[in-house]
């Protein structure tokens, strides 16, 4: 049975609003390769990946899907699925190969070649300006824990948006604040690599706070709508019944949801956060917490799972998480499509009314070719399908979901796991970089051109 089964909408309801958005997604470092190509600099993945033992098969970006080359295929690509919109991000370091000051027009040149083919096509561009590529020059100054890093993303933000914002359509300032200050410099799974405590919530501020003081310099070029996305889960406790489990969900929820919606959106970090914290361990100075919450657009979700939190005494945060049955992806991801339309409840009840876009949803899986060259990747067809439901689902009870954008639109460098986890909706063969439409990408294709989906 379908773990959507019980909340499945009849057939004459799968319609998702008129004007609602259809993309795929991807992130420069995972894609573009040509690492040392036109000016570009360091970035400090290109750094982590050098680093031994930090990417499980040793690999890097440095020519991923060659993207930067192939560019005009991947462009046909998203015509043949017939999608509306790319999301996609610009890396600094081929900007202001030194993180501040002089700007390299070669790197400009690029997304502009870029941005003029999608117009061409018919497909709308959706720009990320921080997808964790941070050049390497500003991580050795301290990266995300020093405050000069904000406002050289504040800088960094109106240059691209003034050279490329009369075309791009939608703006987000950062992709997944989570994951490039706690997974980065917390967990240390992420470039840097670091596991700091202390760092980790200078990274916090200092990334939200960049948000907000490029907000306004974005605006000063382009009319199109400008946000931020968030990786958000629900968190549950792991016994409902139990008062120390449920405490434990809710100690989760403010370190993971809340320490990034309730600034955005409230003018203020979680207190029942804050009060398990050192004093000043949040550097907030006077002034921020208005910078941060500067009103924007729309909101970016990302969504993969949910979490099911413990109490776990022995634990300095008070609880872990464990794995319910269930069926996981092959990054050990419970597939639960139910969380999304309770994160989308929850957003309207409680934090925004503004336009939601998922952002990114989708499912690794490393299924080959056939002989045929058919790439059957059912486990992800169906997360899709199973996903798109939910959040239908949500969109009939009035949530403000205005977009979905498939991670991703091609296989490509999947962060530490390397090229181990494929998420595409197309098969990529990295040595010889063939593009194959994989069964989900034709599903998918068929949603994107009805705004329907299929009863079947």
């Amino acid at each position: 049975m379908s773990t959507t089964d019980q909340a499945q909408p009849q057939a004459k309801e799968l319609k998702f609003p008129p004007g609602f958005v259809w993309g795929v997604a991807t992130a420069a470092y995972q894609i573009e390769g040509a690492i040392d190509e036109d000016g570009r600099s360091e970035s400090i993945w290109d750094r982590f990946c050098a680093t031994p033992g930090k990417i499980k098969d040793s690999s890097s970006g440095a020519i991923a899907d060659d993207h930067y080359h192939r560019y005009p295929q991947d462009i046909k690509l998203m015509q043949e699925l017939g999608v509306g919109a790319y999301r996609f991000s610009v890396a600094w370091p081929r900007i202001i190969p030194n993180g501040t000051g002089a700007v390299n027009q070669k790197g400009l040149d690029f997304y502009d070649r870029l941005v003029d083919n999608l117009l061409e096509a018919g497909i709308t561009p959706y720009a990320t300006l921080y997808h964790w590529d941070l050049p390497q020059v500003l991580q050795d100054k301290g990266g995300w824990a020093n405050r000069d890093t904000a406002y050289a993303f504040a800088d960094y933000a109106e240059v691209v948006v003034k050279h490329l914002g009369d075309r791009v359509k939608g703006w987000i300032t950062h992709n997944e604040p989570f994951c490039a200050s706690l997974l980065s410099y917390r967990i240390g799974e992420h470039a840097p690599g670091l596991k700091d405590h202390h760092l980790a919530l200078r990274a916090v501020h200092h990334i939200l706070l960049s948000h907000g003081l490029a907000v306004p310099r974005i605006r000063q070029h382009t009319d199109a709508p400008v946000g931020i996305t968030l990786n958000l889960w629900p968190i549950h406790p792991a016994n409902p019944a139990n008062e120390a489990d449920i405490a434990a969900a809710q100690r989760s929820d403010a370190e993971n949801n809340r320490l990034f919606l309730d600034p955005i959106f409230k003018g203020s970090y979680p207190p029942d956060y804050l009060e398990r914290q050192a004093p000043g361990a949040l550097p907030v100075e006077p002034g921020d917490l208005e910078i941060i919450s500067t009103p924007i657009d729309f909101l970016g979700v990302n969504y993969y799972n949910r979490q099911v939190a413990e109490a776990d005494p022995q634990n300095p945060d008070g609880w872990h998480n464990i794995k319910p049955a269930g069926v996981y992806t092959s990054m050990g991801w419970e597939i639960y499509p139910a969380g999304i339309y309770e994160l989308m409840v929850r957003l309207n009840q409680e934090y925004t009314k503004l336009p939601i876009y998922i952002t990114e949803n989708g499912s690794s899986g490393e299924e080959p070719p056939d002989q045929q060259g058919v790439v059957n990747d059912e486990l992800r067809l169906n997360y899709i399908r199973d996903h798109l439901h939910q959040l239908q689902r949500a969109t009939q009870e009035g949530c403000t979901v205005a977009g979905y954008f498939a991670w991703s639109l091609i296989d490509n460098f999947e962060w530490s796991w390397g090229y181990s986890r494929r998420f595409g909706i197309v098969y990529v063969d990295f040595d010889t970089q063939e593009r194959i439409i994989k069964n989900s990408g034709h599903w998918f294709s068929q949603v994107a051109r009805s705004n329907t989906l299929p009863s079947h």
